[in-house]
């Protein structure tokens, strides 16, 4: 599974760092920041959906 970020729909509200902070980081100017590459680490899945799912601009989608 892969994470696709539209980041000029971001807007740092911080809610999937919430849901996987393994994930997602909001840096300290407010910017989104993915704290891996390629596919989704085993074992996260489930959190990647939920930081789709609750995304209030729907800035997060998954692939595959």
């Amino acid at each position: 599974m892969r994470m696709i970020v539209d980041r000029d729909r971001c807007e740092g509200h911080g809610l999937c760092e919430d849901v996987a902070p393994r994930l997602f980081q909001i840096d300290d100017d407010g910017e989104l920041v993915v704290r891996f590459t390629g596919d989704v680490p085993a074992g996260e899945e489930t959190r990647a959906g939920q930081a789709v799912r609750i995304c209030p601009v729907g800035a997060l989608r998954t692939s595959g």
